[in-house]
């Protein structure tokens, strides 16, 4: 993994449909050029590899591909797929303006962990039991998908909705389920704030008081929650897009400093190297080796 080229950014304008689904054969046939370096978009994807063999990257892990397996890929997150030939499957991406997440949508997003950067590996292995019945919401996406009926978007949602919760079922929940469902919220508030904002917003009081909450409540329940108090998940959420950076791009620390909001270098050199254990020259150097 070198850091010679530069992240390709992706976005789905509001002009077209927010959804759209392709089998793996049209987007190796159709969008090869952009997905031949490491990208990042501005709206959910999953990509189902029902077979296929060769190497997922996504942000700074590696993944063999395997039959039946489903990749769950975050807005903001860079990810290369490279197969080893002809791969079977089926390509999924939505806005979360699609699924509208002012409703219960949000919790089978995020409260599931399908969509969390930490939360889990965003690899999840499909059972035989449940496979059929993603083929069959499968089909019915790319037939709707592929006319322009009346209510199309309205029937795509439902079809996706019913996708992804055939896909929840496909890891182990939680042994504790007795967490109280507002503190769970609290939280799922709390990250939501943090992607949109961590290079703005550093402090565990800028969200304590957006959230109308004390600092010290929000940290408790955070970590209560998460194993981690509030102020790691910001730090670790600045230090993922500067390795981000590191990774697929070709900035300088202090360009890379610049771009997540750090005037002083040395102020960012320090951060770093706090929040990950190492320094921002030896991290860029390790990826060059390997």
């Amino acid at each position: 993994m070198t850091a010679s080229t530069p992240i390709l950014e992706l976005s789905r304008s509001s002009a077209a449909i927010p959804f759209e689904i392709h089998t793996m054969e049209w987007i190796d046939q159709n969008r090869w050029q952009q997905n031949a370096v490491p990208h990042r978009h501005n709206y959910f994807v999953i990509v189902w590899l029902k077979k296929g063999t060769g190497i997922h990257l996504i942000d700074l892990d590696k993944f063999e591909l395997q039959n039946g397996t489903v990749y769950c890929i975050t807005p903001g997150q860079v990810h290369l797929l490279n197969s080893n030939g002809p791969a079977d499957g089926y390509v999924i991406s939505f806005t979360s303006e699609f699924m509208g997440l002012a409703e219960e949508n949000f919790d089978l997003l995020f409260n599931t962990g399908l969509f969390n950067t930490f939360s889990h590996s965003p690899v999840i292995k499909v059972s035989c039991e449940i496979q059929e019945e993603m083929e069959d919401m499968s089909g019915k996406m790319m037939k709707e998908f592929a006319n322009y009926f009346l209510l199309r978007s309205e029937i795509l949602r439902g079809y996706l909705k019913i996708f992804l919760i055939y896909l929840t079922r496909q890891f182990e929940r939680p042994a504790k389920e007795d967490i109280h469902s507002k503190n769970i919220d609290l939280v799922k508030k709390f990250l939501s704030l943090i992607e949109k904002n961590f290079i703005t917003k550093r402090m565990v009081t800028d969200y304590a008081d957006e959230l109308i909450v004390t600092p010290n409540y929000l940290n408790e329940v955070v970590k209560k929650i998460s194993g981690f108090p509030a102020s790691h998940h910001i730090q670790q959420r600045i230090v993922l897009e500067a390795k981000r950076q590191a990774a697929y791009s070709n900035l300088s620390m202090k360009e890379v400093a610049y771009k997540l909001g750090f005037d002083d270098i040395a102020h960012f050199s320090k951060f770093f190297k706090n929040a990950s254990g190492q320094s921002f020259t030896d991290f860029r150097k390790a990826l060059q080796i390997n």
